[in-house]
């Protein structure tokens, strides 16, 4: 692009203040300066010796220098909140975060700053926004931070247990609770995540009557649908289905007779596959059942359980399981942390096991959590303890390990914002992990 290097003034908040325009490009076009450019970034001049701006000259000086050398510095008089409050009216948010944490890598993660919860009692659930912000559920409690961890007001579901949550947008949340018998209550609600205002109820219709439901795990698909396993009190025992605009129920899978699907631990949507993982694990049911759904067919494309598998303590205990369409195969994970892969191209596949991780002969602490696995860019993560552990390679090697001693163990972790966020099960606390953005050159 033709970027000219003429000279602009700003006189900000009665400061004076003298750049080029090969800076302010730097800010995008979506930013307040981007308006200064014509389509061939020439800035657009008026008759006027400068441009006046009612602000804060100090954080326009800081955000100045960021345009200018990449790097943010904040003086210790001035507050952080302020400085963001400036980058978000000169549309400059996403330059001041993407210098305070770079892209996404397992192996480079560093523990930022840790934060200990308002609400009584353990946490449940910790989700990452695509922000850089996240929520926790606590009992009927889900508290919501914002990117920069300011905490908005909490979402209260009114004594109904909240069974999972799940970002829309950063702008939104879905909420899945349990049914209050004789309430009529339970099933799923869409809530603005910044006022905790309830925006729509997701209701299940079986046989064109609205019933009652208890919603459990979530999942979501890039063109706009929400998936929830459902329990009711009749027939209504399955995975049902809406759309994320319009809020109408427009599918649902019923449960088939000696299965599991209406209290899945885990659903998640496989894009290229078209087909929906669902996982009821041990000890929600007393056996396991993962499974692909096939909507459009509406048939399993592919199954496993360990019923009348050979009684080992390994496949009687899988604890999670994430799908890899990369790799057409299925990994799940024991309470030992062994990673188990199966093939869903195989509809008779066996698990393969990997047991490294009791070559270590950690100690178990007196209030284990089950393992959760995540995966993210190809890299496979594990939790274990108060530990997580990072996988890469075609051969899924252990390459590096998160781990603290404060908090207790991990009973859930999640990624997104370019962050990792774990959620510690003995003390109201959850730590946020970032990657330390790349030196300046």
């Amino acid at each position: 692009m033709g970027i000219q290097k003429d000279r602009v003034r700003f006189n900000v908040g009665g400061r004076l203040f003298e750049t080029t325009a090969e800076t302010l490009a730097n800010a995008g076009r979506n930013s307040i300066f981007g308006a200064m450019f014509d389509e061939n970034w020439t800035v657009q001049t008026d008759n006027s010796s400068e441009y006046f701006i009612d602000r804060n000259p100090d954080c326009f000086s800081i955000l100045l220098d960021l345009l200018r050398t990449g790097e943010l510095y904040i003086p210790v008089d001035i507050p952080e909140k302020l400085l963001y409050r400036e980058a978000l009216f000169y549309g400059l948010l996403a330059h001041v975060r993407s210098s305070k944490w770079g892209p996404f890598d397992g192996n480079r993660l560093q523990l930022s700053r840790s934060i200990t919860g308002q609400a009584p009692g353990d946490g449940t659930a910790i989700r990452a926004g695509p922000d850089g912000g996240c929520c926790v559920a606590h009992g009927s409690m889900v508290h919501v931070y914002d990117w920069m961890l300011d905490e908005h007001a909490p979402i209260t579901l009114d004594y109904q247990r909240v069974n999972d949550v799940g970002w829309i947008d950063s702008q939104s949340i879905v909420i899945s609770v349990c049914e209050r018998l004789g309430r009529g209550d339970g099933g799923m609600g869409l809530f603005s995540s910044s006022t905790g205002e309830l925006r729509h109820k997701f209701q299940v219709n079986h046989d064109n009557q609205v019933k009652s439901f208890t919603a459990g795990a979530l999942s979501f698909s890039s063109d706009c649908k929400i998936f929830s396993s459902c329990k009711g009190r009749s027939n209504e025992y399955g995975i049902g289905v809406w759309d994320q605009v319009t809020g109408k129920q427009i599918d649902f899978f019923y449960e088939p007779l000696g299965w599991s699907l209406g209290d899945a631990d885990k659903l998640q949507w496989l894009h290229g596959s078209n087909c929906l993982l669902v996982a009821s694990l041990f000890p929600r049911k007393d056996n396991c059942y993962i499974s692909l759904l096939d909507f459009r067919d509406k048939k399993m494309a592919w199954s496993w359980s360990d019923i009348g598998a050979p009684t080992t303590v390994d496949e009687k205990r899988v604890r999670d399981a994430i799908a890899m369409e990369e790799n057409s195969s299925i990994c799940v994970v024991n309470e030992y942390e062994d990673l188990g892969f199966m093939d869903f191209r195989n509809t008779a596949g066996s698990i393969r096991w990997s047991s490294r991780s009791r070559l270590m002969k950690w100690k178990m602490p007196d209030e284990p959590c089950y393992p959760k696995l995540a995966l993210h860019e190809g890299q496979l993560f594990s939790s274990m303890n108060d530990s997580i552990s990072v996988f890469c390679g075609p051969d899924w090697v252990l390459t590096s390990r998160l781990g603290r001693s404060y908090g207790g163990s991990i009973c859930d972790f999640s990624i997104g914002g370019d962050r990792l966020f774990a959620l510690h099960s003995e003390e109201n606390v959850f730590d946020i992990w970032e990657t330390p953005p790349p030196p300046i050159i």
